[in-house]
């Protein structure tokens, strides 16, 4: 009987997701045709910390180019070229597959978004149908703005401590799957916690929290949102520091937004209190 009423609701959340899945299958396609101009934006990053120029070189005179491989010094010639090793003959594959499919999925969030919306608004009243435009608008734009954030601040900075911490001792050589793990992790999750006022405004919207009760948590919330960013960012404590700080206040603001939205009203807690005694 449980099953019967909810049948419709389970074939409903099936379409929305072949849907979803045939758009992020699509468009998978299109960046892995792209992949060379998308891998080339992805490292630029460490590449800019390390100096090097986005030419690839070598000196080669009288010897072969063999011979220059395999006289190849670090660090001098790194300075003139840019390049990543791989140590296994799929890693590079790989790589690019996991790029290729981040890539998509941005590119995809907006209709994805409209999927997601689609499954919840029979659910919903008409007054609040109206907001499904600015839903995926702002889910989308507040996502970029994260990832951007992440790219042009807090990798450079991230890359230039790393680089430059024993930089007399030790010589770093970027291989492909470890840096991609990392650009991967660090973006997504920068653009995803940049939802946080998004999520904010639509729990405000249908009551679920105030201002208040943000405030309340906020002691919970610092504590929460470094554990998040010990986990996804390098072990170190700038990227900790750069990935917490917007979070904290993204936080802050989500309470601003909660108050226009939703403010907390003393006299609710006053006939809570009637209603047990």
């Amino acid at each position: 009987m449980i099953f019967e009423e909810f049948k419709p609701h389970l074939i409903e959340l099936r379409k929305r997701l072949v849907i979803a899945v045939c758009i992020l299958f699509v468009t998978f396609f299109i960046t892995f045709a792209c992949w060379e101009f998308i891998i080339t934006w992805i490292i630029n990053p460490i590449f800019s910390a390390m100096g090097v120029d986005d030419t690839i070189a070598f000196e080669t005179s009288n010897q072969s180019v063999v011979e220059a491989v395999l006289n190849y010094k670090m660090p001098e010639q790194m300075k003139n070229s840019q390049f990543m090793i791989t140590t296994s003959m799929f890693e590079g594959i790989f790589a690019v597959f996991k790029v290729s499919l981040l890539s998509a999925f941005i590119l995809s969030l907006p209709l994805i978004l409209w999927q997601v919306w689609l499954f919840v608004a029979p659910g919903l009243y008409e007054h609040e149908k109206k907001h499904i435009l600015p839903f995926v608008f702002f889910a989308t734009v507040m996502f970029i703005i994260g990832c951007v954030f992440c790219y042009y601040v807090v990798l450079p900075m991230s890359f230039k401590f790393a680089m430059n911490f024993g930089k007399n001792i030790f010589v770093y050589i970027p291989k492909i799957s470890e840096y991609v793990d990392i650009f991967v992790k660090i973006m997504f999750g920068f653009g995803i916690s940049f939802e946080f006022p998004v999520v904010s405004f639509f729990l405000a919207k249908i009551g679920f929290i105030t201002d208040k009760s943000l405030k309340d948590f906020f002691r919970y919330a610092v504590v929460i949102i470094f554990v998040f960013a010990g986990i996804i960012t390098p072990p170190d404590v700038i990227s900790q520091i750069l990935m917490a700080i917007p979070l904290l206040l993204l936080y802050a603001f989500s309470i601003f937004i909660v108050r226009m939205v939703n403010p907390y009203k003393k006299i609710d807690d006053e006939c809570e209190e009637n209603a047990k005694t």
